[in-house]
């Protein structure tokens, strides 16, 4: 009781010094930082934004209590947790972006370091975890009441998952890749049997005693096949006949990019939707040297991190990677895809690994990464933030533009005093430069589509959409896909830049109409629900929720 006291005490003190900061908004010319929430109750480790504009969160059930009670004096009764085996506290919150509210809901078995993706319905579906929660299956289903929560399935899984990276497929049902001591593949719903896979190269890229191939980078081609990159390499998977269709060369240089040797990557924004074979881009940055995790964690030398991203056009006849250097030194970053191409690379320390306490120097800065400028010009430094996000801290673009950013806790419990880098509990948003107010005139505004609007497969879509001040064509139409983010890797990440068909200006009102080519197949675009944003001049509009079936 005392120690649950003094955690107490310290949470409230901590809130109430963080709330004389909740309004302080620091801008500088490359991007704004905004303190959304001091104390969320938990860290957040696991994010997703659901298409009600609503982020589930979670971190584990054996932390011990978090800070935010379970309603209506709720109890969780875990005779098994070694930890809490009773526990009225939450280990799962819904933030409401607009409000700007949270509210716990209920887990009731360990989804420490998981994964998940969205149902083509908007059903969050969540697999794994640890101990008890390892073969479990979650679902949540969006609402508007907040009446809606967790529900458990047993036996969800066929094999355990910890640390294994989810994909949404063509006909709606998800892949989960790997895990740790799982040199497999399987399938969520199951399917007949064998529902689980072997997947060889899963164990020819584990390094022994450090692993470095755990939270797979896993993306969709637009041929329907699976890039899987693990530990310095990759591979092009056919996972339905369970075949290598490509074996592509290892980055230069040989380093781990996967946990605990942690870097991120994402599939570039596709483009050119309607030719034979589209141009398919993966990007992969930061990491650890080899042998970093071990000297970490035995020796305590904490070696700098990789400062290289490396690319690859996966489709060409015989891919070769290009190599160039980041601003910082990055290891536990997150990559996120904003509307209007860029990549934003965000958080992490710039030495050690990933693993409890063994990162160290965060990066405060974000990086600003341009696809199409010339190598050499296409990155630039943004205005830091004063709040270290290491392990375990995650990062998600939301339908305003902004990239929300939340936890870091490097601990096997929840701790605030004494240590490196405190369980950081409150949530920060950062505004990439195109929401500065001096660009407000170039950013359009969608009139329609209506919010929650249908669309179809291979259609003309018109978007109808108002700007204040000068329109350059081609304006762009850009989908995004919401993503499940967890240890550095936003799973189901996927920007889609819809071919324009005709561009015209309705009157003499600053009214615009442009007609695009929605993705033809599946395999572009798997079903589901999407931000919908137009693209002036490089500034995004607000997106609107469209559903593609």
């Amino acid at each position: 009781m005392a120690a649950r006291a003094t955690f107490i005490f310290y949470a409230l003190f901590l809130t109430s010094i963080q709330l004389l900061l909740t309004h302080h908004v620091s801008s500088a010319a490359r991007g704004l930082w905004k303190y959304m929430v001091p104390n969320v109750g938990i860290s957040a480790m696991h994010m997703q934004l659901l298409h009600n504009d609503r982020v589930v969160m979670y971190d584990r059930t054996n932390f011990g209590p978090s800070n935010i009670s379970l309603p209506n004096g709720n109890c969780r009764h875990n005779p098994n947790d070694i930890v809490s085996k009773l526990d009225c506290t939450a280990h799962s919150i819904e933030y409401d972006v607009a409000m700007n509210t949270v509210r716990p809901l209920t887990v009731q078995s360990n989804t420490w370091c998981s994964s998940g993706s969205v149902r083509p319905d908007g059903v969050l579906v969540q697999t794994g975890g640890d101990r008890d929660g390892q073969r479990k299956a979650r679902t949540f289903s969006p609402c508007d009441n907040n009446q809606c929560d967790w529900v458990e399935i047993d036996n969800g899984l066929t094999n355990r998952r910890w640390y294994a990276s989810n994909h949404i497929l063509p006909d709606g049902k998800q892949i989960v890749v790997g895990g740790q001591a799982q040199f497999n593949y399987e399938f969520f719903p199951k399917t007949t049997n064998p529902n689980v896979v072997a997947l060889p190269f899963l164990t020819e890229t584990h390094d022994q005693g450090q692993e470095n191939n755990l939270y797979p980078f896993v993306f969709m081609n637009t041929d329907g096949n699976l890039f899987i990159f693990c530990n310095n390499r990759a591979i092009l998977l056919d996972y339905v006949k369970n075949t290598v269709v490509k074996t592509f060369p290892a980055i230069p240089g040989g380093d781990p990019r996967n946990y605990p040797s942690t870097g991120s990557a994402v599939l570039l924004p596709l483009k050119n939707l309607e030719a034979d074979q589209i141009e398919t881009e993966v990007l992969v940055c930061g990491g650890a040297p080899k042998g970093s995790y071990n000297l970490a964690f035995r020796k305590k030398t904490f070696v700098k991190a990789l400062d290289t991203c490396a690319r690859i056009k996966i489709n060409d006849a015989k891919p070769q990677w290009t190599v160039e250097n980041m601003p910082h030194a990055r290891v536990m970053g997150d990559m996120i895809l904003l509307p209007n191409g860029d990549v934003l690379i965000i958080n992490g320390g710039s030495f050690g690994t990933a693993a409890w306490e063994l990162g160290r120097e965060p990066v405060l800065a974000p990086d600003l990464y341009h696809p199409e400028n010339p190598v050499n010009a296409r990155f630039e430094t943004l205005r830091p933030t004063t709040i270290p996000r290491m392990y375990h801290s995650a990062a998600i673009l939301l339908r305003d533009g902004r990239v929300l950013v939340g936890g870091s806790n490097p601990h096997a419990f929840y701790n605030f005093t004494g240590v490196l880098f405190p369980t950081e509990l409150s949530l920060e948003a950062f505004s990439p430069v195109y929401l500065q107010r001096e660009f407000a005139n170039l950013r359009p505004k969608i009139i329609s589509p209506k919010p929650q609007s249908t669309i179809k497969y291979g259609m003309n879509l018109k978007l109808l959409f108002t700007v204040a001040g000068e329109v350059e064509t081609p304006v762009k139409v850009t989908m995004v896909f919401p993503t499940f983010t967890t240890h550095s890797f936003a799973m189901n990440q996927r920007v889609l830049v819809l071919d324009n068909v005709k561009f015209t200006r309705k009157g003499k009102s600053p009214t615009y109409e442009v007609q695009v080519r929605t993705p033809k197949s599946a395999n572009i675009a798997w079903p589901g629900y999407y931000m919908m944003f137009v693209v002036n001049q490089n500034i995004p509009s607000e997106g609107v929720w469209v559903k593609l079936e």
